[in-house]
C-alpha cells in the first residue's frame, strides 16, 4: 500500500492502468513525498501538474503572474489585512 491516509485513492486504478511491481520508483517517491512539509508539497504538486500540461497558454500564466505579484504587493503596502483560512472557512460555513 502506497499511502497511510484513508482518502479516495486513485492507486487499484492506477495499477490496473498501469501494472507496476510491488515497490516501485513512484512508491518511494510518495513515501518521500510525505516526508516535505505542506509548503513543498504543494509546490512538487504544482510543479508535477504543471508538468502533465507542458502547453499551457502562456498569457493566462502570466495573467496569473500578474495578478499574485499585485495582490503581494497589496499585501506589503498594508492596502489590504490578510485573513487566517480559519475565518474564512467559519465565514463560508455560516452563510445560509
Amino acid at each position: 500500500m502506497i499511502g497511510r491516509h484513508r482518502t479516495l485513492s486513485f492507486l487499484p486504478i492506477l495499477r490496473y492502468v498501469c501494472p507496476m511491481e510491488h515497490t516501485t520508483p513512484s512508491d518511494e517517491l510518495y513515501t518521500q513525498a510525505l516526508k516535505l512539509n505542506a509548503g513543498e508539497r504543494a509546490m512538487l504538486v504544482g510543479l508535477l501538474l504543471e508538468s502533465l500540461e507542458p502547453h499551457a497558454e502562456d498569457d493566462v500564466d502570466g495573467a496569473w503572474r500578474e495578478e499574485v505579484e499585485q495582490r503581494i504587493h497589496t499585501l506589503d503596502q498594508g492596502t489590504v489585512r490578510p485573513v487566517a483560512w480559519e475565518q474564512v472557512r467559519a465565514r463560508l460555513h455560516s452563510t445560509p
